[in-house]
């Protein structure tokens, strides 16, 4: 059976031979397209020029994007605690008990 052949079967079901793909001329990127120039002539004056690395700013702005960091965590976790003890209450609620948030009291004398 040749290979250009679509063969059919119920069992296998149908098959489609591929072709292999042509090699590409130099230069070209896929989808055989010419490969476009880019729009910045040279990305040099984006450099910067050698200037001194400002470590303390570094620093600075690294602790002060840790301790951001730290207060998105702390939220997050006390929001999801919240968000617990509140379904918990709403459960009790909707299956008709009472007493579901007791209130805590000392009894003076």
């Amino acid at each position: 059976m040749s290979s250009d052949h679509i063969q059919q079967t119920p069992e296998e079901g149908r098959v489609i031979p591929f072709r292999p793909r042509r090699q590409a001329p130099q230069g070209w990127r896929w989808p055989l397209r010419p490969a476009r120039h880019s729009p910045v002539k040279d990305l040099s004056k984006y450099e910067e020029g050698g200037a001194e690395d400002d470590y303390r700013h570094r620093m600075k702005m690294n602790v002060l994007g840790l301790a951001v960091i730290v207060l998105l965590m702390a939220t997050g976790a006390w929001l999801v605690t919240t968000l617990a003890e509140i379904r918990k209450n709403q459960d009790c609620y909707l299956s008709g008990q009472r007493n579901c948030a007791p209130i805590k009291y000392t009894p003076s004398r």
